[in-house]
């Protein structure tokens, strides 16, 4: 007797077969494709549902899904990302864990490669190069072909200095003086990679400036000069702001938030992501400052 042969699932799903696999009807198919609430990909105008992805979307949000009521955040320090996710779990209480730890982009990436975060931020060169530079970055890691990048927001970023330092100079090439204490960042963070690429261009490298101190991230290194540990330091102008320091502009840069493509929809990012983009978002964007909201929550990278 002939063996039957089951014919393998379709590994993607037309609107149709989703609303049959999920029992829905269509048009809440499409509603949930256009919010970005479930997984899918246009190709020649129709929407297409990857069936493996949508099966791990379904774990996430069922009530007591796998990991669903947690969210932790690792990569690069922000300000106005810190004050957003505090606030969020605020609100949360108990019922989930927020959890956001500045280690550094390249720290990050380690810990998301090595699934110990759901989630990390980057920055990693100036706004108008990174579209290139972090897929780039993002490509070093095995695990890149599961991630996507959302952007966060655009930063200006500069050197954040001593007040009585800059009531003396505003011009950055007399801070590299030896005279100056710099706290420096460690290898693998955004805000050091960004120094050395400003060094270069003047022909220098970290090891002129006189230092004493690491800054293990952006708010580190603002407090050792507000307590007069240091007088200069790379960092956003937001960090400068809260720390009540003097700024340098050198350019903007894109803040991005590199996670895998199950975790985008799972429902606390969504959540963040859309306290981020309020108005009570952008309110704490213009009392940082230094900040551009525009396009964030976008997907920049990994939709292939």
């Amino acid at each position: 007797m002939a063996a039957v042969l089951t014919p393998e699932p379709d590994t993607f799903m037309t609107v149709k077969q989703a609303a049959e696999y999920l029992h829905l009807n269509e048009k809440k198919i499409y509603a949930l494709a256009s919010d970005r609430k479930i997984p899918a990909t246009k190709v020649t105008g129709k929407w297409l549902f990857p069936r493996e992805l949508v099966d791990q979307w379904l774990l996430d949000s069922s009530h007591g899904g796998l990991l669903t009521d947690r969210l932790i955040i690792a990569g690069s320090d922000d300000p106005l990302l810190y004050r957003i996710i505090l606030d969020f779990a605020e609100i949360t209480g108990a019922r989930a864990l927020l959890s956001y730890t500045p280690t550094g982009t390249k720290l990050g990436l380690e810990l998301l490669q090595s699934h110990r975060v759901d989630a990390c931020g980057i920055h990693w060169g100036p706004h108008q190069e990174s579209n290139t530079r972090h897929p780039a970055l993002l490509s070093q890691y095995p695990q890149h072909h599961n991630w996507v990048m959302i952007r966060a927001f655009r930063r200006e970023q500069g050197l954040m200095v001593s007040p009585p330092v800059l009531q003396h100079t505003q011009n950055e090439i007399d801070l590299f003086d030896p005279q100056f204490r710099w706290a420096l960042r460690q290898n693998g963070a955004g805000a050091q990679r960004f120094l050395q690429e400003i060094l270069a261009q003047h022909g220098l490298n970290a090891t002129t400036l006189t230092s004493e101190i690491t800054a293990l991230s952006e708010r580190e290194a603002a407090a050792a000069i507000a307590m007069d540990l240091a007088d200069v330091a790379p960092g956003a102008r937001a960090a400068a702001s809260e720390f009540g320091l003097g700024f340098i502009p050198l350019g903007w840069e894109s803040f991005d938030l590199v996670l895998p493509r199950n975790i985008w929809f799972r429902h606390l990012f969504q959540e963040m992501i859309k306290r981020l983009k309020s108005h009570t978002g952008q309110q704490l964007a213009d009392d940082l400052a230094g900040y551009d909201l525009t396009g964030t929550g976008e997907l920049i990278w990994g939709s292939n």
